[in-house]
């Protein structure tokens, strides 16, 4: 009867180590094979989640099937406590492993904020302030022409002060490299003055091809005394880059005092009128070899470019016969079909 007992007690722990075995066996499966998620999918896991409210956030998400799996899993692979707050992208099919994985990696998704050529600061900061990834008050006293146009990436929560601290950052680092590159003999006598003329040529055109060739026309202003006469200008003194113009410059408008109005004031003005671009600045500081002193639109999107006066009159008198054409010019029929041009 004994052994009996014996032989039945050996057969039932081994049994049971058996099936312990067999569960565990099954568990790593589950933990590593391909989980139900059908689609990649993003999840925002908030600061201070402990694994059991993550677990539960995934399970929301189809990211993970068994939540107790994968609260076990992470405790016995030692990454529990790696796993860290943030925006997250999983792709489909993604095991519980690789997603503890993915949440002790901390790479979150990166948001990208586009900040154009050209634009004021307070237009600018309204971008800073208008994106809803971002936290946080924005920063007071943002100088004119700080902020280095490109697209910067960023991490669900990042603050919008320290996004706007990255962005002077750049604009600092970019002008000192490019002034330390200048051509020699420029009109310009400090970084300051770099900025504010790359901020008109910025302003002026819009053509890549342009920008030099209309920043030789400032520096050769600048050299014989000449005053800029630089339209951008007078509109940033109407409004002082708040809000956009609206409308065409009058002639009342080139007599409006401000030391930006580049029609009454000799040199450039006390500081940049937008946000130039490194193109801009590089123009600023590689202006074309050329002796014209004065341009206007073409028409076409771009402009003319004129040596003397007389020549420029000229090309200023062509420019208004376009306007005048195309103010008379009747607007086409509803539902009427325009031809090409040609």
């Amino acid at each position: 009867m004994s052994r009996l007992v014996l032989h039945a007690a050996v057969f039932g722990s081994l049994g049971a180590a058996l099936f312990l075995l067999a569960f565990a066996w099954r568990a790593q499966v589950a933990f590593t094979e391909p989980g139900p998620l059908a689609a990649a999918g993003t999840v925002v896991i908030e600061k201070g989640a402990g694994i059991q409210r993550i677990a539960a956030t995934l399970h929301a998400g189809g990211i993970v099937g068994d939540r107790f799996l994968f609260v076990a899993g992470a405790r016995l692979t030692g990454r529990g406590r790696a796993m860290r707050a943030g925006e997250y992208r999983f792709p489909a099919g993604i095991s519980m492993d690789r997603a503890i994985a993915l949440l002790a990696s901390g790479e979150t998704v990166k948001r990208r904020l586009t900040v154009a050529e050209g634009l004021t600061v307070s237009q600018a900061l309204a971008l800073v302030a208008a994106d809803g990834g971002l936290a946080g008050d924005l920063p007071a006293d943002v100088p004119e022409g700080s902020l280095l146009p490109e697209t910067y990436f960023f991490s669900l929560g990042d603050s919008r002060a320290a996004l706007v601290r990255r962005m002077r950052d750049s604009m600092r680092e970019a002008l000192r490299s490019l002034w330390q590159k200048r051509a020699p003999g420029l009109a310009l006598e400090s970084p300051e003055q770099a900025l504010a003329l790359a901020s008109i040529v910025e302003r002026e055109t819009a053509r890549p091809e342009e920008r030099a060739r209309v920043s030789a026309v400032f520096h050769n202003r600048l050299r014989r005394g000449m005053r800029l006469q630089s339209d951008p200008t007078v509109a940033y003194a109407l409004t002082l880059g708040r809000v956009p113009l609206g409308r065409p410059l009058g002639r009342a408008d080139l007599r409006v005092d401000s030391p930006y109005n580049t029609y009454r004031v000799n040199g450039l003005p006390p500081g940049p009128i937008a946000n130039p671009g490194r193109a801009s600045i590089e123009a600023a500081l590689h202006p074309a070899e050329t002796d014209e002193l004065y341009f206007v639109a073409d028409g076409s999107g771009g402009h003319v470019f004129a040596r003397t006066l007389s020549e420029h009159r000229r090309n200023v008198a062509r420019w208004r016969r376009i306007e005048r054409e195309r103010r008379e010019k009747p607007p086409p029929a509803p539902g009427a079909i325009t031809p090409p041009p040609g």
